[in-house]
Parts: structure tokens; C-alpha cells; sequence
């Protein structure tokens, strides 16, 4: 196997992994070619042409990329074709976001905490819940600064 199947091996295993843990299969194989790819940017026919798919399915999975920052459309001078590439700084905005998600679970913990009865096996595993996701969320956005700090994204 050369080292150009080998690369898209790996961004297909990824890819499988991705959407069996919740990602659409497209989003994920296009997310997977666009990090795996030796060029600079893909179009979305080079896209089409490299994982066998519609221009409707990397047109939707690029619409699901774009938004949580982990695609960037890019100009190409002299092309009339949009041009996409695996953005910088991506897993940071990833995890940014995931803050969000933080607070609604935190959210979702201190409300069950106000209904339930104190000492039961509900308010235990709740009180664990908002105890991890307050720490968290306080933790994730200094440990994001210190990695965009020490990689310079």
C-alpha cells in the first residue's frame, strides 16, 4: 500500500469512527478527506471525485462543517470554483464550543438537584453531575488559551 492509500485508509477508519459515534457518514468522510488530504484545498468536484460521492452530499456536509469551524471556504484567485480546506486552530474552536454544552449540562443537573429529594440516589448521581460539568467548565476554556499559547493557533 503506498502512502497516498494509506492516508485515505486512515481518514476512512476515522471517518467510520466519527459516525459511529454520532456524526452523518458524508460530514465525516468529507471532514476526514479535507484533514487527510496532501493538498492545500479541496473543491467540492475533488471532493466528489475522491470519496465517490453526489455534489449534494459534500454540498450538505460542508454546510454542517463550516458552522462549528472545522472547514473554511478560501479564495482561489483566478478559479470560479469555492475552495475548501481543514481550518487551523480547528480542535480548539471544537472544544470552544463545546463550553455550550458544558452549561447545559450543568444546567440539566442543577435543576434535577432542585427536585429531587435530598440523600437519594438521584440527588447523589445528580450532585456528581453538576460537580463534573462545573468543573469542566471552568477548567476547558483555560486549558483551550494554554494550548492556542504553547501551539501559537
Amino acid at each position: 500500500m503506498d502512502a497516498k492509500e494509506q492516508l485515505r485508509h486512515a481518514a476512512e477508519k476515522l471517518a467510520l469512527t466519527l459516525a459511529q459515534n454520532g456524526m452523518q457518514k458524508t460530514t465525516a468522510r468529507v471532514m476526514t478527506a479535507l484533514l487527510f488530504t496532501e493538498r492545500d484545498t479541496m473543491t467540492a468536484a475533488d471532493l466528489c471525485e475522491e470519496l465517490s460521492i453526489s455534489s449534494g452530499a459534500v454540498s450538505t456536509a460542508i454546510k454542517q462543517l463550516i458552522p462549528v469551524g472545522l472547514v473554511e471556504r478560501v479564495p482561489a484567485p483566478g478559479s470560479r470554483r469555492d475552495h475548501y480546506r481543514f481550518r487551523e486552530g480547528a480542535w480548539a474552536t471544537l472544544m470552544s464550543q463545546q463550553n455550550v454544552m458544558l452549561d447545559v449540562m450543568l444546567d440539566a443537573a442543577q435543576e434535577g438537584i432542585g427536585t429531587a429529594r435530598d440523600g437519594s440516589p438521584t440527588a447523589r448521581r445528580l450532585h456528581e453531575m453538576q460537580d463534573f460539568y462545573a468543573y469542566m467548565a471552568r477548567e476547558m476554556p483555560a486549558l483551550i488559551e494554554n494550548w492556542r499559547k504553547t501551539y501559537q493557533v
